[in-house]
């Protein structure tokens, strides 16, 4: 995907950059394209291991605000998770930097560029495994017990759910208004569907680790369709409600509490919530979503077709929450 945020290097300046942060140096193989937001490129180092560097914006390039320090945010869940016995899958952070990391090549493929070829058994069955992997990504806790964006750059984090919720919808308001983006609602009245549905944000009380953007492109699997052989992308990262994993898990299946995926969530010890305050946490972390989709359009120069899709959906998540007031 083309965005105006990427920072591309060339073979010379890749090598470079890692000979100067990691002390070894590597040789281009290929540009990753899938990627929304950051460059990323497949290299082998000179130890003749396969790899994969990401690369953050150039520091003159603007960001949303919670996109700020979201580089060591990913980093942060490698360190935190890639050697949790449990078996969290997901690749091995080899070198990180203020602007960059490097992680191992996993096995197999992305879902969604597989989805076509594998039968439905084949989905469930992931579907179900994956319940299973986000509920142990879900055991991590912050060590400073705060909700929200790790990063202190962003700034959008508080001592509770509600409070850093709000700062985080702020945050995203704030740059809307940057931006001059055409949400088709107004700040006033997404802070007073948010302040509805205060309540239910109060019901959480414990700070889990949300990755909150499992979409089929962000989950590998083996090209059998046999396993989940890991998750990437972890730089959306932030500490609040699990159930809001939801939302980008609702991208490739059903996420009901009938479904495959929720049976291997509760398996593994996972709890998610039920009844109208759960809906309504739900409706608002869609409306969450939405205001980003809306808002980085601009930013990242997407065109007007894109803008298009996004506004639907954000028009669609705001009559969901507005249904609950």
């Amino acid at each position: 995907m083309q965005s105006q945020t990427k920072r591309r290097l060339t073979a010379g300046q890749l090598d470079a950059l890692l000979r100067e942060s990691a002390g070894t140096g590597c040789r281009l193989e290929a540009e990753l394209t899938d990627g929304w937001f950051n460059a990323a490129y497949r290299v082998l180092l000179d130890d003749g291991r396969p790899a994969i560097v990401k690369l953050a914006p150039p520091a003159d390039v603007p960001v949303l605000r919670y996109e700020r320090g979201i580089m060591a945010t990913e980093a942060m869940v490698y360190r935190r998770a890639g050697g949790d016995p449990a078996g969290i899958p997901m690749p091995e952070l080899l070198f990180s930097g203020a602007d960059f990391l490097a992680v191992s090549v996993l096995d197999g493929t992305p879902w969604d560029k597989l989805s076509d070829a594998l039968p439905g058994s084949a989905h469930s069955a992931l579907r179900h495994e994956l319940g299973r992997i986000t509920a142990q990504l879900h055991a991590l806790t912050p060590e400073d017990g705060r909700f929200g964006y790790p990063a202190p750059e962003a700034g959008l984090s508080a001592p509770d759910w509600r409070g850093a919720f709000t700062a985080m919808v702020e945050g995203i308001l704030d740059d809307a208004a940057r931006w001059e983006s055409p949400l088709g609602i107004s700040a006033a009245d997404v802070r007073a569907l948010v302040a509805e549905g205060g309540y239910a944000l109060d019901e959480i009380t414990e700070p889990r680790l949300v990755h909150f953007d499992l979409w089929p492109g962000n989950v590998f699997v083996d090209d059998s369709g046999a396993r989940v052989t890991g998750i990437i992308d972890h730089e959306r990262a932030f500490w609040g409600d699990p159930a809001a994993e939801l939302v980008s898990l609702a991208f490739g299946g059903d996420t009901g509490p009938d479904s495959e995926l929720v049976a291997g969530y509760i398996e593994a010890g996972g709890r998610l919530g039920s009844g109208p305050a759960f809906e309504h946490r739900l409706a608002l972390y869609r409306l969450y979503l939405g205001l980003i989709l809306v808002v980085e359009c601009a930013p990242r120069g997407y065109d007007a077709e894109h803008l298009a899709y996004c506004r639907g959906a954000l028009d669609g998540w705001v009559s969901d929450v507005r249904k609950l007031g």
